[in-house]
């Protein structure tokens, strides 16, 4: 259990130190998770080395949501009062990114669909 929680922190400590030396603005954790899963997929890290640990996090999600909605709670005053913005730029992202999502899998499998049709 140590070595799997050592290997997804030592992810996420790459990822902050990439995040420090580089100054992206991409947060450390999702460089991080984009590591381990580089890892995972070039087989360096195996599955069973992070699978125990992995499936428990996923099963205690909803814990580690817990303390930033009880903060969230004592926003609610400047949510009601900007609810308007909120409300309209959350559906307009949400549209966003499944038009922008939908268009890059036709596109993708077009380029695929081509490329197959080249190597025929």
């Amino acid at each position: 259990m140590f070595r799997q929680l050592a290997i997804i922190i030592g992810c996420l400590a790459v990822g902050e130190f990439i995040t420090w030396l580089t100054g992206i603005s991409v947060p450390s954790s999702i460089i991080g998770m984009l590591l381990l899963t580089f890892l995972l997929k070039v087989k360096v890290i195996k599955l069973e080395w992070v699978e125990t640990i992995s499936n428990f996090l996923v099963k205690n999600m909803g814990f580690f949501f817990v303390p930033p909605g009880v903060a969230l709670m004592l926003y609610f005053d400047i949510i009601g009062k900007e609810i308007v913005p909120i409300v309209l730029a959350t559906t307009f992202s949400t549209m966003l990114v499944l038009v922008v999502t939908g268009w890059t899998h036709i596109m993708t499998r077009k380029i695929i669909k081509r490329i197959k049709g080249k190597k025929l």
